[in-house]
């Protein structure tokens, strides 16, 4: 019986306060995070870090001192191997990005677990350089490190997976009717934003997540709804993606209309949605005079969301090697020269 190997990608985060500076470290020290000569960037990173450290430690107080990110993708983890075990000997793990369990520690246990074949499935639907792209180069090294040669299925992205879209569209379908005994609510797709320059060197990041939320408004079916995609954790003074998240907040005050607030591209709770969207952007609202604010919550676990997954695994068992989209070939239009797809 054949075994499958599938790994699930993630940013990672702290799992004590002590962890925070190296986390950040971790994270400003990728080259596709800041593309600058390695001995630059590792002195960014360390001053960076540093000087963020105290600033982030507030943030994950709030929540307990640290992150849940790797709790909620190990129950994620979890319910996918429950749908692939049904079809034969199937194994999920756990690699993050910036923190443990990254990526030279799980490629040592795909490599005992041994597998016929391997999927690499990152939880970030829409591609990016900054997020998939980053993760799946760390992934290639690590594992040749690790002396891995079962054949291998890199997933890049899913925007518009069916079951991604009915998860999201049912969250936020009961937001809407929750929000409108404020009035008539508007929804915002809000989306973590890059860098101005590297959406204009052809990443596609951007336009997928408009694709995401094209189809979640779609699927959602409620005629004239009001809607737009935002960004949000803004950090440094370079130009961001926008409209932002807080640009959104002001033009619904003054439009005197409720929020819902969907974050289009995170599939797991943590600091972003936990902190930024629950507390300092709900004050925001409530400052500003937004009539209500009702956040959806993020995929996790929902059976739509993982049975997508399942999907998308399967869709890249079929194609054997190389590179998948979810569906197949190349979703993102020619001009975003950064598409991994060719």
């Amino acid at each position: 019986m054949s075994k499958l190997a599938v790994v699930l990608f993630n940013l990672g985060g702290p799992d004590r306060p002590q962890s925070v500076k190296p986390f950040l470290f971790n994270l400003f020290n990728d080259p596709a995070i800041i593309g600058a000569p390695r001995p630059i960037r590792w002195l960014l990173a360390r001053w960076i870090s540093s000087r963020r450290a105290p600033v982030a430690r507030a943030i994950y107080a709030h929540i307990g001192g640290k992150s849940p990110l790797l709790e909620i993708t190990g129950e994620q983890a979890a319910a996918l191997e429950r749908l692939l075990g049904t079809a034969g000997e199937a194994k999920v793990f756990v690699a993050m990005r910036y923190w443990h369990p990254m990526s030279d520690e799980v490629a040592a246990a795909v490599r005992a677990f041994d597998p016929d074949e391997i999927v690499l499935l990152p939880l970030y639907p829409q591609y990016s350089t900054t997020t998939g792209g980053s993760s799946l180069d760390d992934w290639r090294r690590a594992a040749a490190a690790a002396g891995i040669g079962a054949p291998t299925v890199a997933v890049c992205c899913y925007p518009e997976q069916p079951g991604l879209i009915a998860a999201q569209a049912a969250l936020v379908r009961a937001a809407v009717d929750r929000a409108a005994s404020s009035g008539t609510p508007r929804v915002l797709f809000s989306a973590h934003g890059l860098p101005q320059r590297i959406v204009a060197r052809g990443d596609p990041y951007v336009w997928q997540v408009n694709q995401t939320a094209q189809a979640v408004v779609a699927a959602i079916d409620k005629p004239g709804l009001d809607w737009a995609v935002c960004y949000q954790s803004k950090v440094g003074p370079l130009a961001w993606t926008g409209p932002a998240l807080d640009e959104e907040l002001a033009r619904a005050a003054r439009d005197r209309v409720p929020v819902v607030v969907n974050p289009v591209a995170f599939v797991s709770e943590h600091s972003e949605t936990l902190v930024e969207l629950d507390i300092e952007y709900r004050a925001m609202a409530e400052k500003l005079g937004v009539p209500a604010y009702v956040r959806v919550p993020a995929v996790g676990t929902a059976d739509a969301f993982v049975g997508g997954l399942a999907a998308v695994v399967e869709a890249a068992r079929e194609q054997k090697t190389g590179l998948c989209s979810g569906t197949g070939g190349r979703l993102c239009p020619a001009e975003f020269g950064r598409c991994p797809n060719g």
